[in-house]
């Protein structure tokens, strides 16, 4: 059942989405280059299960796998927030996933000296699939835009909040934020 509007965001709501999303960004900033112990663990767990997920239909497609089954999960709760009209919810979601593109970036750009330690041992799947594509050469600067991409998708659904927030307050006749 959809509904129209979104759910309003309140100001209490608002403040506590901006420090959790403040202390987030520490933790991106803080930790192992990027690497935030808690979310992206939670990333590797679905990158790892998309593999044979998507295995069992083509073997051809499986080093595919671990980037679509970790962006798969987020992209299902924000289509499920989205349906609800829960927008902090959703942005949450959204931040989410375009964070997986900065991990991703770090492993693309490791295609060719392959420095990372891997899980399952094996092949690298982006020096597999950038080999395939003839574009091994180009491994960081596909990565450059990847991570740029994911900072601003992130940004993005943090400025939508906010504008949410304004509208809200403005439309109940309140000031803005």
């Amino acid at each position: 059942m959809e509904r129209d509007e979104w759910d309003a965001v309140t100001k209490p709501k608002l403040l506590g989405f901006t420090a959790g999303f403040v202390v987030f960004l520490l933790l991106v900033f803080k930790s192992e280059p990027g690497f935030v112990f808690l979310v992206d663990h939670a990333n590797l767990l679905f990158h790892e299960a998309g593999h044979p997920i998507v295995g069992i239909f083509s073997s051809r497609l499986e080093t595919y796998g671990g980037t679509i089954g970790q962006l798969t999960f987020p992209v299902v709760l924000a289509a499920s927030f989205w349906r609800k009209r829960d927008a902090i919810s959703f942005a949450g979601s959204v931040i989410w996933f375009f964070e997986n593109w900065l991990n991703i970036a770090r492993y693309m750009a490791d295609a060719r000296t392959q420095e990372l330690p891997l899980v399952g041992g094996g092949d690298h799947d982006w020096a597999t699939i950038f080999g395939r594509w003839g574009l091994l050469a180009h491994d960081t600067q596909i990565a450059g835009v990847v991570k740029a991409t994911g900072w601003i998708g992130m940004m993005m659904a943090f400025a939508w909040i906010l504008w949410r927030g304004w509208r809200d307050r403005t439309r109940a006749g309140e000031p803005g934020i």
